[in-house]
């Protein structure tokens, strides 16, 4: 049971997928810093000078000057700058994602498909098939 288990925690496939996850969590706390702490300063400042993340909703109906006061008094709170911040998190990363695999893609295709080569010679059975019909067409017009 060991050395099957060690066959497959050391197929390539597996060690390439546990590289992805380690630079993606590492990519995912360069994009968490990206929009707290480049993005989300100016765009608070064009809206008003809004800091998204102390955006919330104290559910108990009291009033508190910022998100940490809040959750010191223990007060349940809706944090939607938060989420505001994760979801721009979120799709500056899916967007990220979605520009790698378009490039990988772009790699992957055929040089030949590309330079416009000629299409594969017909089968035996593609050039029989053809003459086939070239035969029956020319039937047909010689009776009409």
């Amino acid at each position: 049971m060991w050395k099957e288990f060690k066959e497959f925690a050391m197929k390539g496939s597996m060690l390439d997928m546990a590289v992805g996850i380690i630079i993606g969590a590492a990519f995912g706390k360069v994009v968490s810093s990206l929009v707290n702490d480049i993005i989300m300063p100016p765009l608070g400042m064009v809206i008003g000078k809004v800091d998204f993340s102390s955006l919330f909703i104290a559910l108990n109906g009291q009033s508190y000057p910022s998100l940490q006061a809040a959750k010191t008094a223990g007060a349940p709170t809706l944090n939607y700058g938060v989420f505001l911040n994760s979801l721009l998190d979120f799709f500056i990363v899916a967007f990220a994602v979605f520009l790698v695999v378009k490039q990988v893609n772009i790699l992957r295709r055929s040089p030949k498909a590309e330079a416009g080569a000629a299409p594969p010679a017909p089968t035996a059975t593609e050039k029989l098939l053809t003459e086939i019909r070239d035969s029956l067409q020319g039937q047909q017009r010689v009776k009409a």
